[in-house]
């Protein structure tokens, strides 16, 4: 597992459009019908990755918390199936299912739309405002797996509170760190 820090796309890029699976309904929803009027979340994230499973029960309960709020959250997989079978969308489907996740887990099958969001990692978080500008990319918090932080969703939750409260986010925002996307060769 190469530790891999996210990319971090540049503050006021506008979110890239995309249609994707989602492996629990078998719907293709787009961005446009999955945007909020206050903020939208999109987490790259995938089945396997230690990085993910160590907050994965605290991203649900955060994603739970701001959903209650207006707050849409979306989770996409960009991993190379075929290398890592335990990202399959069945797999996906499953997983959503036993985690209780409250949000659609997209699969990105052409790998394109990590590729247009510049993601690098799972987890990677991107919080659009209501007009789909960019507006937090980075970590969850300091807890990886091993370093004993707690887990508690703080850096994307102080994000998404300013969105809430009509103040502008801290531009102090930190690179994700996790396990490098699973790209196709």
């Amino acid at each position: 597992m190469a530790e891999t820090p996210s990319t971090m796309l540049p503050l006021g890029t506008q979110a890239p459009h995309f249609k994707l699976r989602d492996t629990v309904t078998d719907k293709v929803l787009s961005l446009d019908q999955l945007k909020s009027d206050k903020a939208t979340v999109i987490a790259f994230i995938c089945n396997h990755c230690p990085y993910v499973k160590h907050i994965q029960k605290k991203l649900v309960d955060v994603a739970k918390h701001y959903q209650a709020k207006g707050i849409q959250f979306v989770a996409i997989n960009s991993n190379d199936t075929e290398k890592y079978p335990a990202d399959s969308p069945e797999k996906m489907k499953i997983e959503a299912e036993l985690n209780h996740y409250s949000f659609p887990y997209l699969f990105d099958e052409t790998q394109s739309v990590a590729k247009a969001y510049q993601a690098a990692c799972t987890p990677d978080f991107y919080v659009f405002d209501n007009k789909l500008v960019c507006i937090y990319r980075g970590r969850f918090d300091d807890a990886t797996p091993g370093n004993s932080q707690p887990v508690t969703g703080k850096e994307l939750s102080a994000a998404l509170d300013s969105i809430l409260a009509g103040k502008s986010v801290s531009a102090d925002q930190k690179p994700s760190v996790g396990c490098n996307i699973k790209w196709r060769k």
